[in-house]
This record gives structure tokens, C-alpha cells and sequence, in this order.
């Protein structure tokens, strides 16, 4: 048991801040509040007022983008970095792009339970999303990238994914004409066509990909009708009863940390692959994945291993396998069908009206 304490105070520190009294204190009188409403009665006066702002106060929208000051926006940056993105020139088959995986008609994914690769090999993870990773403080299912600079080198020269070298991208670019003036436009210096250009490119466009707002931001803004009444419910029980909150935080729903969820065992350990032995949380720990525009048909978890909501949420209400790695977090519990529903109609409020993407004109 004094490992396995070690093991979580250690996962907490390093991946994600601590929530505070007060937060999980608010969290609870919001639930409690809520609860309340959808049973027709009224909360007691210590429920409303400050706690419940500052409880809706961390699930608010950020009014800006974060830049990094090592990689600032601009938008000669963002517009090179586009057409990077769409680009197939990346890929050694000259036919894959950014965009063919992370596809804005599929919600910048690509729909599949798990990727396709180099030679249409099935890779072992799904496609993960690729909204809202200006906040992000690790990236890969694994965290084995700690920025979005370093996440886009990852799938150009991956073998069993786009297959490239850095030099063959940057002589395919300096062959097509067009590239030259997008990269001066964007950068400085005597040859700014270069590896490390062409990554910050792609990272600031990345960077501009924000989930629209949906009827849950307008709800949290103050709006009482954007949510109906088994939304609000689903909220209550989302952090509350079901505990969802306890790894999907935030305004991005996601502690951006790693938990085993005890899925069913593959040869795939995560984290588990990048931390030290002695840390057992870590083995088959894979990063909480925001349930922002989340697919509602599914497949879910990074694998793909369970197919729609139903599968999910009986997986939480079982509590997933047991095995020593297994997060504190998950404990087994009940869920009526009406519970269910409403926690349902809570993610649905999670999705925005798509907003239509402007191809880029390749160079």
C-alpha cells in the first residue's frame, strides 16, 4: 500500500496540478445544488453564490490562445503552417497530409477504431484529437512529447506512419517554388527553410485549432436555457456521483495526466514504456483524452476497444480489471438507466456547430 501511495502522490505531481479544498468543496455544493433542481426542490442558500461560480469558473472557456514566447504566433506562421499541415509532400508516399488522419470533416480525427499507417499497416493506437493542444502539457497517448514542436516531428518520420526524414521533407519543399517566400514571410534569418521552421509552423497552426464554443460554454456564461434539465443532471452526476471530474477537468475536460483504467491488457503499456519501473501507476497509464466534440459513435480509449457510450459507461461503473497499476480513481458503481441518459445528454452539450475549413492553395 506505501508503494502504491508513493506511485499516485508521484503521477499527481508531476502531470497535473493538485485540486484544491476549496475547488473539490465547491465541486461538491454545485452537484449537491444540482441534484436538488432536478428533484424540484430548492439548494440551501450556503449552496448557491460563490461556491457555484467558482465552481462553473473552472470549467470556463480561457479568453485567449497560449503561445509559447520561444514560438509566438503570427499569421504569416499560421498560414505556412496550414498548408504544412494539408500538405501530403510530408509523407514519403507522396499521399498522406496532417489532415489525413486528423481530418476536419471527421472532427479532425479520422473516425477509425485505430490509425492507418505507411503501406496501410493498422497501427496499435487510435487517432488522437487534435483541438485545444495550445493548453496541453503532454502529447502522444504515452506523453513521450512534452510540446507540440516536438509532437510534430513524431508522425513525419515515424516508419509506420508517414514514413519521411526531416532532409527529404525540406528538399521536397525547397523544390516547390511557392515554399520560399511562405517561409521568409514567417521567419527570419538567411535560410529560413529548415526542419526547425517548418515544426514551429506546424505547432502554430495547431495551436489555432479551438473547439467552437458549444451550449455547455453558453451554460457556464450564464445562460440557464442553452442546457435542458438531463443535461444539468448529467453534470451533477459528472462530478459528482460518477466522479468524472477527477480526470476529466477543466475547461478541456482533461487533467492531461495518465491513468490505467484497467482495459483489457495489451502488449501496449503507455506511459508505462517512458517512466521508471518502480513507478507501477504509470504501467498501462494512457493520457485522459478531453471529451470536448467528443464522437458519439465511437470507438473509444486509445486502442478503440470499446464501441460506443453504453460500452463505457458500463466499463466505469464496473470499475475496469484489477491489477496493482489500476488509478485510485476507478471504483465500481451503480448507474441507472436515467443516470446514464443524462450523463449522455451532458456530453452532447459538449459539441460545437461545425465550423467549415478553408482549404490551403499548395505552393
Amino acid at each position: 500500500m506505501g508503494d502504491r501511495a508513493q506511485d499516485n502522490r508521484l503521477r499527481r505531481r508531476a502531470f497535473r496540478p493538485a485540486l484544491t479544498v476549496p475547488f473539490l468543496a465547491a465541486l461538491c455544493a454545485l452537484a449537491s445544488g444540482l441534484g436538488l433542481a432536478q428533484a424540484g426542490r430548492s439548494a440551501p442558500p450556503e449552496l448557491a453564490g460563490e461556491a457555484v461560480r467558482s465552481t462553473k469558473a473552472a470549467f470556463r472557456r480561457p479568453a485567449d490562445t497560449p503561445f509559447p514566447g520561444t514560438n509566438p504566433f503570427s499569421p504569416e506562421k499560421e498560414a505556412l503552417g496550414k498548408a504544412l499541415f494539408f500538405d501530403p509532400r510530408l509523407s514519403r508516399s507522396g499521399s498522406v497530409s496532417c489532415a489525413t488522419c486528423h481530418n476536419p470533416s471527421l472532427g479532425w480525427t479520422d473516425g477509425l477504431p485505430r490509425a492507418v499507417g505507411f503501406g496501410m499497416e493498422i497501427l496499435p493506437r487510435r487517432t488522437p484529437q487534435v483541438r485545444n493542444l495550445a493548453w496541453a502539457a503532454a502529447f502522444q497517448w504515452d506523453g513521450r512529447a512534452d510540446s507540440l514542436e516536438m509532437q510534430a516531428r513524431m508522425p513525419i518520420t515515424a516508419p509506420a506512419e508517414m514514413n519521411m526524414t526531416m532532409d527529404l521533407v525540406i528538399a521536397r519543399l525547397k523544390a516547390a517554388p511557392g515554399y520560399a517566400p511562405l517561409f521568409r514571410a514567417a521567419f527570419a534569418g538567411d535560410d529560413p527553410l529548415n526542419a526547425g521552421n517548418l515544426l514551429a509552423a506546424l505547432a502554430t497552426y495547431e495551436r489555432t485549432l479551438v473547439s467552437p464554443r458549444a451550449p455547455f460554454d453558453r451554460w457556464i456564461e450564464g445562460d440557464e436555457a442553452a442546457i435542458g434539465p438531463d443535461a444539468k443532471q448529467g453534470f451533477a452526476l459528472f462530478i459528482g456521483k460518477a466522479g468524472c471530474s477527477a480526470c476529466h477537468s477543466g475547461w478541456r475536460f482533461t487533467d492531461d495526466s495518465f491513468h490505467d483504467i484497467g482495459l483489457a491488457v495489451t502488449e501496449d503499456v503507455g506511459r508505462g514504456a517512458f517512466a521508471p519501473p518502480s513507478v507501477t501507476a504509470m504501467q498501462h497509464a494512457f493520457k485522459t483524452p478531453s471529451l470536448r466534440e467528443l464522437r458519439m459513435q465511437g470507438p473509444y480509449m486509445h486502442d478503440g476497444q470499446l464501441p460506443d457510450l453504453d460500452a463505457v459507461l458500463e466499463h466505469y461503473a464496473r470499475g475496469g480489471e484489477k491489477r496493482p497499476s489500476l488509478s485510485f480513481e476507478m471504483k465500481p458503481l451503480e448507474l441507472a438507466a436515467d443516470e446514464r441518459r443524462a450523463l449522455v445528454a451532458f456530453l452532447q452539450t459538449l459539441k460545437a456547430e461545425p465550423v467549415p475549413v478553408a482549404l490551403p492553395h499548395l505552393p
